[in-house]
């Protein structure tokens, strides 16, 4: 089998993109994703994506993990794959798109800055040491006193893997704080099983749970990651918080 694919990256979280309108890719096939992913013997990223047609949306996105299974949303995979779109002529400078996790609406700016709506989140759980949210995909977020220093892999399997979060686990962010309205982060991303570059579901939810915990009063925030930096910016309701990264 001969597949054009292009490879994309979004601070250093990088993608196998796949232009699958004609649906000829085989979707069932995880050990052909997993090799895609795979970064020795592979093409190598942190997942692989679908762009394919939509019967009422300018497209549709259906994400991988570099284990091969199908996963929840990927923030940065969405921009990059607007970018895509973009690139393949499906969109000019907005975007309205279905992902596992229902719609999306996205624009590209003049400079081909790439600003993408995540899903409303209704439910923040705060605990003494850490917060939980889902933002299209689920997050553990944690202060931490030395980012720079910590084993991010062992730490992050060992909650990722423990009795909080089950058989499905949770991606997990561990923050250092920078100032009033900027933070460092460094994430552990289930489905990768290590750390990646920078996570877009991820700083989104650090940036809400910093600021339910009173950590910030600003509703733009900064964030560094690994591979560069990202901002997110939210609006807060009464019952849900609408976020653009």
């Amino acid at each position: 089998m001969n597949l054009t694919f292009y490879k994309y990256q979004g601070t250093g979280n990088d993608f196998v993109m796949i232009d699958n309108r004609l649906d000829i890719f085989p979707k069932n096939n995880t050990k052909l994703i997993a090799f895609l992913c795979d970064r020795k013997f592979g093409i190598g990223a942190d997942g692989l994506i679908l762009l394919e047609n939509h019967e009422k949306y300018n497209f549709k996105m259906v994400y991988y993990n570099s284990d091969g299974n199908e996963s929840s949303m990927c923030g940065n995979g969405g921009r990059c794959l607007v970018a895509f779109a973009k690139q393949l002529n499906v969109i000019q400078d907005k975007a309205e798109f279905e992902a596992i996790d229902g719609y999306h609406f996205a624009t590209i700016s003049s400079e081909d800055i790439v600003s993408l709506q995540m899903k409303d989140v209704l439910t923040i759980d705060v605990r003494e040491n850490y917060t939980f949210l889902n933002t299209g995909s689920p997050h553990h977020v944690e202060l931490v006193e030395d980012l720079v220093n910590l084993d991010i892999k062992a730490v992050g399997s060992k909650i990722r893997y423990s009795n909080l979060y089950g058989k499905e686990g949770s991606n997990v962010n561990f923050v250092k704080q920078i100032d009033s309205d900027k933070f460092a982060v460094r994430t552990y991303e289930r489905g990768v099983e290590d750390e990646t570059l920078s996570c877009g579901t991820g700083v989104t939810a650090v940036a809400i749970a910093m600021y339910r915990t009173h950590k910030t009063k600003a509703n733009k925030i900064q964030l560094k990651v690994e591979g560069g930096h990202l901002e997110v910016a939210f609006n807060e309701k009464m019952v849900s918080l609408r976020m653009f990264f």
